[in-house]
């Protein structure tokens, strides 16, 4: 069963009882990313994320994580371009606790200057390794060569020289701006009830949050459609492709997806078959779909000796050109769907995997998820949906490239 409920603050909640588990995953998620940075600003959600676990009114960093250990629970978050998330898991008679650590540290983090001076250090080796991380570094690039060095074209993780600039005062900004009460969702996922997930929220989360008014921010929105590179003394040349797709929750996106598997999707797809299989110019070849509220992306993505990377660029086009032509064949469409109906099926089989599923469909469209309408759907569609989704994806006047390797000047894509 699925329950949900709003708070008189604004702040709502999802619990997702799955019976016949022993465990619960618990997540606070924030409607707020690096697409909502200002240049000054970016990087910093995540380093915001970071130092909530520094330290609180009433624990240390040690204290933080010792409590979850005594339990003998999970904890960790991540930031993405358009969310951040705190998440726990723990075996279900220590919920409470949980969940009263997980709360303590997103109301009540005091973020130490000696502690924010350590995790800057950290912070800027995660973006040196990002650095060394070519086929990371060139997807970064080509999210700015698609939409520019604004909105979701910021880095997640920012320039170091941002982060090293952050003080106390611009972390409390921040929060305050982008952890109200109407832009937080609580989520639950397991073996825990209704009546407990709301009583351990109103205790603990509801009770002590700071009731300010919401401030949205407007996100930037600009379609670039550059090439871009980076010169990096490496083996391999990395080279990504980055067409319009759909947005998040656009009644075309699961055809959109059909599409895409059967592009890059996995090792039966036309490109593996293509660029590896008989062509033998890459190790990983793949495509994968970003969508976010207002639009997204289709993005393909290889990794080729540089002797090769017109060879490899040419067969990646060649291979959208047949599919944009010939369209799906039977056993295409056929697979396609399978292969998303499983992802989400075996996904319900996941209590983290369900806590953010039900938490980012509440953030973003304020209702709860509903897994049997998703696989009525799926089993709905038809070859003229993908077919009409093909055509949807596939805009080469505002194709995005970017390349990183030994090389000396952008992809010609236009």
């Amino acid at each position: 069963m699925t329950y949900s409920k709003k708070f008189p603050s604004g702040l709502r909640l999802v619990v997702k009882k799955i019976d016949g588990l022993l465990s619960v995953s618990m997540g606070i998620l924030a409607g707020t990313g690096s697409c909502f940075e200002t240049e000054e600003e970016n990087g910093i959600s995540h380093f915001i994320e970071h130092m909530m676990f520094k330290g609180t009114a009433k624990r240390s960093a040690f204290e933080i994580s010792d409590a979850m250990d005594r339990i003998g629970a999970q904890v960790n978050a991540f930031t993405s371009k358009d969310i951040t998330c705190y998440y726990a898991k723990s075996t279900s008679d220590h919920a409470g606790e949980a969940f009263e650590i997980l709360s303590d540290l997103v109301l009540n983090s005091v973020f130490p200057e000696e502690e924010m001076e350590r995790e800057k250090g950290v912070v800027a080796e995660e973006i040196a390794m990002t650095e060394d991380t070519p086929d990371d570094l060139c997807l970064d690039l080509l999210a700015e060569a698609y939409f520019g060095n604004k909105g979701y074209g910021r880095t997640i993780l920012g320039p170091a020289e941002n982060v090293r600039k952050f003080e106390r005062q611009d972390l409390y900004s921040y929060i305050r701006e982008r952890y109200n009460p109407e832009n937080l969702v609580v989520s639950f996922a397991g073996n825990i009830g209704p009546e407990e997930a709301e009583a351990l929220v109103e205790k603990y989360f509801e009770s002590a949050l700071e009731k300010r008014k919401f401030r949205g921010r407007d996100k930037v929105i600009e379609l670039c459609g550059q090439s871009l590179f980076k010169y990096k003394d490496i083996e391999q040349v990395h080279i990504a492709l980055a067409y319009p797709s759909l947005k998040r929750e656009d009644e075309m996106m699961d055809a959109a997806l059909v599409v895409n598997t059967v592009l890059g999707g996995g090792m039966s797809s036309r490109l593996f078959q293509k660029v590896r299989e008989e062509m033998g110019l890459a190790y990983t070849v793949y495509s994968y779909i970003s969508s976010f509220t207002e639009g997204g992306t289709l993005a393909v993505y290889a990794g080729v000796n540089a002797a090769n990377l017109q060879r490899a660029k040419d067969a990646v086009l060649q291979t959208i050109a047949q599919l944009r032509k010939t369209g799906l064949t039977n056993d295409e469409f056929s697979r396609g769907k399978e292969q998303l109906k499983s992802s989400i099926i075996l996904a319900q089989e996941n209590t983290a995997s369900q806590m953010i599923t039900y938490g980012k469909y509440m953030l973003f469209n304020d209702r709860v998820f509903d897994f049997e309408q998703r696989i009525r759907a799926i089993d709905a569609m038809t070859m003229e949906d993908c077919e009409r989704a093909l055509a949807m994806n596939f805009d080469d006047t505002r194709m995005a490239a970017s390349v990183v390797g030994k090389i000396k000047e952008p992809l010609k894509i236009h």
